[in-house]
């Protein structure tokens, strides 16, 4: 006879045998849950990663696209450049300035009609590429012909002809600028502050890009003129007495008035280095007295801004230039633009502080960003980005693509372009631009007198930065004449283009 406790196990033996068998039952559910976790970390990540990559995708297609599209290493558009005969270039106006000739042997020959006057911000598309030849390939090399020209022309092997580039550029004020700045070094720089158009665009010295490959070898061995370089984007040069403008919004801003009382005895020291004291001088040592800010402004007082930086709290600074887009990429649609760059340091020496006030020191600027400032200023504050293409055409004259105005936002207030455009006219009402006071427009500006050479403080460049007004429509412009002592060198260049305008 078998025992029942032989079947199910003995005693406490047994019991611990189901007990254990339940345990192991109920665990089971544990372990799946681990595996389920875990499913999903890898399902989230993988999930996260291709959404990180749609997002990669889509700013490449908006932004970025457009760089590679246009490169000249990209081998899609030099197969194009088999296909298509390189569209022409064109002012706003419809001057040619860039077409392509076609030989009887079928050779292709790059004509630029203009000469050197369009010559850095046309550019040149042999030896590499620049300008709007550069930023424009792929629409120069795309042709939208009719479909009948385009089906015929593949048939007998012909050649298609490629859209043409139509761009913001003023004939009239291009050639004001250029006639204007043609015995000197430097840039002119023109814009519409209201909807971004460039309407000038000048860089001296220039070249001739009809003889570019001629000249090749004798450009790359040129190391002093910089002759290739677009002064006008690309040129780095200390503001000068322009800079007042970002120094007088940072102490506004800072809780300082216009009614603030600064006293000009035509130099002034100040240090925190008692062996080493550092003095400013005004213009010709020129005593201004005793004078408000506006004042100070107008007739570009050193004494009394070297006085006004060291009032200004660091941050203040900092985030005044940081808003004037100062350490940042140029908001522009054409490339290799720089724009400017502050380098004050909280800790730097009272000399420092003085210098940076008047805009000397390690402050940099292009006559881009120079432009920028004032165009926002003109513009109720809001910067429009600046731009050069307004639209490109088939070969027929129908409008292909077509670029629209774009705000960039608001770099001051409202208020502060207000009061800023009031210091501004007051320049050329009472202070260093009196040859702007004329009937025919409302002129506002600064001008300015840039050291560059610490070893010979005669040598300077001459600035003027400002915009003009008559009714609706409205024009700024930045200069800058190299190696010229005095502000007023470049109020003749600004005047030139003000009067073509209106």
């Amino acid at each position: 006879m078998i025992d029942e406790e032989d079947i199910t196990g003995t005693g406490r033996e047994g019991r611990a045998s189901k007990k254990k068998s339940r345990s192991s039952a109920r665990r089971k559910p544990i372990k799946t849950k681990t595996i389920n976790t875990e499913f999903a970390v890898v399902s989230y990540a993988f999930a996260a990663v291709f959404v990180a990559l749609i997002l990669y995708l889509s700013y490449y297609l908006i932004f970025k696209s457009e760089d590679f599209i246009s490169s000249p290493y990209n081998s899609r558009v030099k197969e194009m450049d088999e296909d298509v005969i390189r569209g022409n270039i064109y002012s706003a106006d419809k001057v040619l300035l860039a077409t392509t000739r076609v030989l009887k042997d079928g050779t292709e020959e790059r004509i630029y009609p203009e000469g050197r006057m369009y010559a850095h911000v046309v550019g040149y598309s042999t030896k590499g590429m620049s300008g709007l030849e550069l930023d424009a390939n792929f629409s120069l090399l795309r042709s939208h012909s009719s479909v009948g020209e385009r089906l015929t022309n593949d048939l007998t092997g012909e050649k298609n002809v490629g859209d043409s580039v139509v761009t913001t550029l003023d004939s009239e004020i291009q050639a004001a600028a250029y006639k204007s700045l043609s015995t000197y070094d430097g840039a002119v720089i023109v814009m519409d502050p209201e909807t971004g158009e460039i309407l000038a665009m000048v860089s001296e010295p220039s070249f001739d890009p009809n003889t570019l490959t001629r000249d090749w070898e004798f450009y790359m061995e040129d190391s002093e003129s910089g002759i290739l370089v677009n002064r006008a984007t690309q040129g780095q040069y200390p503001p000068g007495s322009t800079y007042k403008i970002v120094t007088a919004l940072a102490y506004l801003r800072s809780g300082g008035k216009t009614e603030d009382m600064f006293h000009c005895g035509g130099s002034y020291g100040e240090s925190s280095d008692e062996e080493d004291e550092y003095i400013i001088h005004c213009y010709n040592n020129k005593a201004h007295g005793d004078e408000d800010l506006i004042t100070a402004f107008a007739k570009s007082c050193n004494v009394a801004f070297s006085q006004v930086a060291l009032k200004i709290p660091y941050e203040t600074y900092l985030d005044t230039n940081k808003d004037l887009l100062f350490n940042t990429t140029p908001p522009v649609s054409f490339s290799n633009a720089k724009g400017g760059s502050f380098s004050l340091k909280e800790n730097d020496k009272t000399d420092m502080w003085m210098q940076t006030g008047i805009g000397q020191g390690e402050t940099m600027v292009s006559p881009l960003q120079m432009l920028m400032i004032a165009s926002a200023v003109a513009n109720d504050g809001i910067l429009m980005r600046p731009y050069l293409i307004d639209h490109t055409e088939n070969s027929d004259g129908i409008t292909v693509d077509h670029y629209t105005k774009s705000s960039y936002g608001a770099l001051i207030s409202k208020e502060e372009a207000a009061t800023l455009k009031r210091y501004m006219r007051a320049v050329i009402t009472d202070g260093t631009g009196t040859d702007l006071d004329v009937e025919n427009y409302t002129a506002y500006g600064k001008t300015g007198t840039a050291e560059y050479s610490t070893e010979n403080k005669d040598l300077s460049h001459s600035w003027f930065v400002g915009f003009a007004e008559r009714g609706d429509k409205k024009l700024a412009i930045a200069v800058i004449l190299e190696g010229k002592n005095g502000e007023v060198h470049a109020l003749p260049v600004a005047k030139a283009v003000f009067d073509a305008c209106f």
